[in-house]
Parts: structure tokens; C-alpha cells; sequence
């Protein structure tokens, strides 16, 4: 088979690779369609490799047609599938854990499925089992709102009755995230969240940029509060009064999903499945594909992200 693997100078190189062995509870997939996330883009700039029991190269969800699989797997050859995988998703065929596949949301494509499981893991990890969930009335605030996770984290978190405030970088992205039902957005080069912050004091923060605004926002936070760490695109270094945290009972969670184990990601994709995709079937959750790009022009998928000019998921294709 081909993949899209990293040479040595971690140029892309479509390049013939020996096809995956599956183990007996794995999942053997024909894959279709794969989302880019950040992660492939740290992975691409060779400073976050793939775990070491998967496949070398860039990759997080794909979509496709079960090839083979277990006899007691709730997948069977030739379904529709989506998967969340820990590497290796650019590529023709991919062996996953079994509980990893799940058949796609009944009404959605193979496209749309691929860019569901990455994000909407995320989310449902943070969410519910890192914050224990939320309900009607408290506060919650996720900055890049027009990115994959922060789209799918403002709409699971108004389907729990929360108040959202994010931030985004343009009109067309603030109007699309107002649709979703964002109740406060901000342009971050002209606003200032602070204000909105210091007076709607969040109860739950899911943060993939941190940098030096995060300390200012940090200490408004509610009695019991709690700040999830899932990445620190803005810088890694802030400024934490530490007597707010005891004082306050703030929790400072950080996560990833990546590093964690097969077993739990199986428990969070079935978890995902049973909540989750139903709604995604009964039209109240949708997932924006911003492009769709054949695998051979990934340089220019990625490039969609490095510029921070998409609204939502952007899909590679295989077929």
C-alpha cells in the first residue's frame, strides 16, 4: 500500500510501505477520507511523534470500508466505518482496535464521518470526564471557536444548557460560531476578552492556547472552576497567583488524547458513539468540512490550518 510518511528531512513522500498485519482484535479498514488536525502539524515539524505502537507517520481519524475484522467486533467487512487512531492515518489501510471503529452517523458521508473522531473525542473526554460535565447556567469558555474542537466543544456545551464565550479572528468565522450558538464572541486582535471574562466568570475552561492572557483569565474563574490545558499554541508560560487556586478550589487539568491508552480511547469512541452520533443523525450537531483535498496535495491542506484560515475540518482523500 502507499502512505504519505516523513523522510528524513520530514518532507511528505508518498511512499509504498508494507501493508498492516491485523491483530485478532483489530479492525482492518480500506481507508477513504482522513481529517488534519494540529497535531499532524506538530508531528510534520517532528515534535510529536506518533505513540510507538502506531504507524510513524501523520494521521489521527479516518474513514473507510472495513476489510477485516474480529468475529465478535460490532463492525463486519464491508461497512462504513470511522475510527480514532493514535498515528498512521495517511495512509491507504490502517489496523485499529476494534473498539476504536464505529459504523459512521447514519446521513453523513464518508467525508464528514472522518472528521468527526478526533475532535469529538476530545471534547467528550474534556467535557464530561476531565470537567464532569456542565448544566443550565454555567459558564463556559473555549478560544479558536471556528476550529474543529472549538466547534464541536460550543455545541456540546450548549446542548448542556452552558453560556459560551470564544474568540475567533474574523466576521465570517464570528458569524458561524454565533450560529452555533456562541453567546459571546470576540475578535481577539481588537477585543478584549478580559472584560467579557471578568464579568461572565467561566465555570469551565477548555484552553488550546494558553500564552500569557491566560493567567489574567485564570483568576476570574468561578469557586470550583475548572481550566483544562490541551494545548499552549499562543506560549507555554504565564502567570498563576497559586493562592487563587487554593482559595478558589480552581482546577488545572491538563489532558491529552493522543498519549492515552488503546483501552481508554476504545471506551471514549464507544462513549461517543452511544451519546453522541445520534445526534449528529437527528440533524442537532453538525461538523463544517471547510476543504477537501486530495492526499497528494497535503502540503497544502496542512498550510489551510498553519494559516488559520479554516472554519472547522479540513479532509484528505484516498479515493
Amino acid at each position: 500500500m502507499k502512505a504519505m510518511i516523513l523522510d528524513e528531512k520530514l518532507n511528505f513522500l508518498w511512499s509504498d510501505v508494507p501493508d498492516p498485519v491485523r491483530k485478532d482484535n483489530e479492525v482492518l479498514i480500506e481507508v477513504h477520507a482522513a481529517a488534519v488536525n494540529r497535531a499532524d502539524l506538530m508531528q510534520k515539524d517532528g515534535c510529536y511523534a506518533s505513540p510507538p505502537d502506531w504507524p510513524q507517520w501523520c494521521g489521527l481519524e479516518v474513514s473507510g470500508i472495513v476489510l477485516e475484522a474480529p468475529a465478535d467486533a460490532s463492525v463486519k467487512p464491508g461497512d462504513k466505518v470511522c475510527a480514532l487512531v493514535g498515528g498512521g492515518g495517511y495512509s491507504e489501510k490502517i489496523a485499529v482496535p476494534a473498539g476504536m471503529v464505529v459504523p459512521i452517523p447514519e446521513g453523513l458521508s464518508l467525508i464528514e464521518a472522518a472528521s468527526i473522531p478526533e475532535v469529538w473525542c476530545t471534547v467528550y473526554l474534556n467535557l464530561m470526564l476531565e470537567a464532569g460535565g456542565m448544566k443550565p447556567g454555567d459558564v463556559f469558555y473555549m478560544q479558536a471557536g471556528a476550529s474543529g474542537v472549538g466547534l464541536a466543544a460550543i455545541q456540546f456545551a450548549k446542548s448542556m444548557g452552558a453560556e459560551v464565550i470564544t474568540t475567533i479572528d474574523s466576521p465570517e468565522k464570528a458569524e458561524f460560531v454565533k450560529k452555533l450558538g456562541a453567546d459571546y464572541v470576540l475578535d481577539y486582535r481588537t477585543e478584549d476578552v478580559r472584560k467579557v471574562i471578568e464579568e461572565h466568570n467561566p465555570t469551565v475552561a477548555l484552553d488550546c492556547i494558553g500564552g500569557k492572557l491566560m493567567g489574567d483569565c485564570f483568576k476570574n474563574m468561578v469557586f470550583g472552576g475548572r481550566w483544562i490545558m490541551i494545548a499552549t499554541m499562543a506560549g507555554a508560560e504565564t502567570t498563576i497567583n497559586l493562592e487563587t487556586v487554593w482559595r478558589k478550589r480552581i482546577r488545572l487539568i491538563g489532558s491529552t488524547l493522543r498519549s492515552r491508552t488503546s483501552e481508554e480511547k476504545c471506551r471514549i469512541m464507544q462513549a461517543l458513539y452511544n451519546d453522541i452520533f445520534p445526534l449528529f443523525t437527528a440533524g442537532k450537531l453538525i461538523t463544517n468540512i471547510h476543504a477537501v483535498f486530495p492526499i497528494q496535495e497535503v502540503e497544502a491542506a496542512h498550510g489551510v490550518l498553519r494559516r488559520a484560515e479554516n472554519i472547522g475540518k479540513v479532509v484528505l482523500t484516498f479515493k
